[in-house]
């Protein structure tokens, strides 16, 4: 996996992504704190409506920067990104009011959202053969994973010595140096595409996913992904705190077993999806949390729940998560023209998040209202129903090349080559509106 590091564009947008993850994490910490001397309890009404514009900022902006992302130098774009995410960064820590905070965070957010799919459509221009952008997916998982478990270790170390506003510096000092990094390289930029209209370009990436057989498929475990997710980091300081009655340092070794499972399906997708294609990997993994779920549903309602036993379900979950999220990439890359690909990759980053904006609330309302076996058995029905469209949205046959016949074409068109029944590698564009099956 390490190997892909050798190339030093890539090495350098994978520093990036680290140094600006951890900044991240630390503002996490902080913004918390913040929270609670602004509010002081009220704050988790805060944070609950700071984490809601996060989403929505996601689901909104992502689909409208992606539509111009083609159109402007990608690494001028990256950059600019990161140094806005510095400055908000940099003001947070001089908020006195709450909207203030409120506002800053939609800034931060809308930043992240124009930001995070133009990086991740970057990474298969920077390395075009597909077992190494695999392994540069599985690092990037990895990346996330480690940042849940660093960034809280290194905001407690910086805390005993320092004020938690000091935390948001080392936020502005994480997105600087990813600027810093991103300004390093060169990063190739595909050929323009076409003129399009404002409406054309800002829908563009969803009309091409929703017209994608295998990005639906990819929707519908998203949402799987999502709702069990949902159940691990809404309801585990519940499950160990309130049901099991153990204090702070069990809820992190908690979260810390569904990273640890993300993290060892990250190191072995490379190695499997070489012998195994995506679709049984992801729809594996999806599967693989509904019994999960269920199994500890079903131990709750029977004999109670039991520290160790929580432990191996969260483990089992973040083994199906990751196998579920990692490959998405893949599909991105094999559904879209490069030039393309921001708008695809904004349209995967806007609807994964929109799952998350329904299965957050919905795990949190489920467990307040009817406690753990509800939220687990319906979170659990909600992903097996989503394997279900995924399985039926998803062919198993899935080849790259179609052979097909153009009937929306004049016989003429430059496409055609003079014959309307043609084969060649097959994602939805100007000329293929619609799936080849639909042609």
């Amino acid at each position: 996996m390490l190997e892909v590091l050798a190339d030093r564009t890539y090495r350098h947008l994978f520093a990036a992504q680290v140094v600006a993850l951890l900044g991240t994490g630390l503002a996490t910490v902080a913004l918390g704190l913040l929270a609670y001397d602004l509010a002081g309890d009220n704050a988790g009404l805060v944070l609950g409506t700071v984490f809601t514009i996060k989403m929505v900022a996601y689901v909104g902006i992502a689909p409208i920067a992606g539509a111009f992302a083609n159109r402007v130098n990608r690494r001028a774009l990256l950059v600019a990104l990161d140094l806005v995410r510095a400055g908000v960064a940099l003001c947070l820590p001089f908020v006195t009011e709450v909207w203030q905070v409120y506002i800053l965070i939609f800034l931060l957010q809308s930043a992240s959202a124009a930001f995070t799919p133009t990086f991740q459509a970057t990474i298969p221009d920077v390395l075009p053969d597909e077992a190494r952008y695999t392994r540069a997916l599985s690092l990037s998982r990895l990346a996330y994973d480690l940042e849940n478990i660093a960034s809280p270790m290194l905001a407690a170390l910086l805390l005993a010595v320092m004020s938690y506003n000091s935390l948001f510096l080392g936020t502005v000092v994480g997105f600087a140096a990813s600027a810093a990094l991103v300004v390093s390289v060169l990063l190739p930029s595909p050929k323009p595409s076409q003129p399009r209209g404002i409406y054309d370009r800002t829908t563009r990436g969803i009309r091409i996913y929703l017209a994608t057989p295998r990005l639906r498929g990819l929707l519908a475990l998203n949402m799987a992904a999502a709702a069990a997710g949902a159940m691990v980091l809404v309801n585990s300081i519940v499950l160990v705190r309130s049901t099991l009655g153990l204090d702070a340092s069990e809820l992190a070794w908690t979260l810390f077993a569904f990273g640890a499972g993300s993290m060892i399906a990250a190191l072995l997708l490379p190695r499997v999806l070489d012998k195994v294609s995506d679709r049984p990997v992801m729809v594996g993994g999806a599967a693989l949390m509904v019994v999960t779920l269920l199994g500890l549903a079903t131990e709750v309602a029977t004999i109670g729940l039991v520290w160790p036993v929580l432990l191996s379900a969260w483990l089992f979950v973040g083994l199906g998560y990751s196998a579920v999220l990692t490959p998405s990439g893949r599909l991105l890359r094999r559904s879209a023209h490069a030039e393309d690909r921001p708008a695809l990759f904004a349209a995967q980053f806007a609807l994964s998040h929109a799952c998350w904006l329904l299965t957050y609330p919905l795990s949190g309302w489920l467990m307040t209202r009817f406690g753990p076996v509800a939220a687990l058995g319906v979170l659990a029905g909600l992903a097996g129903a989503s394997i279900v469209a995924a399985l039926r949205f998803w062919p198993s046959e899935d080849p790259e090349t179609f052979e097909h016949t153009h009937d929306n074409l004049p016989l003429d068109h430059p496409h055609l080559h003079g014959t309307r029944r043609h084969a060649h590698s097959f994602v939805v564009d100007e000329e293929h509106p619609r799936w080849a099956s639909q042609l």
